[in-house]
């Protein structure tokens, strides 16, 4: 399930579902109307705008409570003619250009070409995971802190530890940001903290 998280100014005023973020704020209108409200996805950083309109069962049709994880696949709804691979298994079929060498020693490896190369690619993929969790986490944090702590006190500075990877760097030079602000960008910025 989608994880969001609503500021009121600040201040943390919800977490969870879309739904029950939308429902938080309705409950706790603030008296001013220009009162800033922003709700983050906590998996990209970014703002996401909710349409608060209507009453609780139009909110609940707009934002359904579905478990992304056990939510079945979306079922294509024209059958198209089968082509070349394993199109059931998610294989597609592209071209790939290499040159002579390269085609020889594929085709020399267990399996052939196709095996080769989706073994070379699970590879890298897990080599570089933990560099592109720290990029996405970076990302994450950075999008958030652009929105909502632009403005505060040693911003610029916080940005280049964030991005330089000094934690305690970073920390430090949020120490003066509200409490709120400055928990849920170290959330963010912790690269395992938000499941893709």
């Amino acid at each position: 399930m989608g994880h969001f998280t609503t500021f009121i100014g600040t201040r943390r005023l919800a977490a969870g579902s879309l739904l029950a973020n939308a429902r938080t704020i309705l409950a706790t209108a603030p008296a001013d109307p220009d009162a800033s409200l922003l709700t983050f996805d906590d998996r990209t950083g970014r703002v996401v705008d909710l349409d608060l309109r209507g009453d609780a069962a139009a909110l609940a049709a707009r934002y359904p409570e579905v478990d992304d994880a056990v939510a079945p696949p979306a079922e294509p709804a024209d059958e198209e003619p089968r082509g070349r691979g394993r199109p059931r298994l998610g294989v597609v079929a592209r071209e790939v250009t290499l040159l002579p060498r390269h085609w020889d020693w594929l085709a020399a490896q267990p399996g052939g070409a196709s095996v080769a190369l989706r073994k070379l690619v699970d590879d890298a993929r897990k080599a570089g995971a933990p560099a592109a969790a720290r990029r996405a986490a970076n990302e994450r944090a950075y999008q958030f802190m652009s929105a909502l702590a632009g403005n505060l006190p040693g911003f610029e500075e916080a940005t280049r530890a964030l991005f330089a990877g000094d934690a305690p760097r970073l920390e430090s030079l949020m120490s003066a940001w509200p409490a709120d602000v400055r928990a849920y960008a170290l959330q963010l910025a912790t690269a395992d903290a938000v499941a893709p």
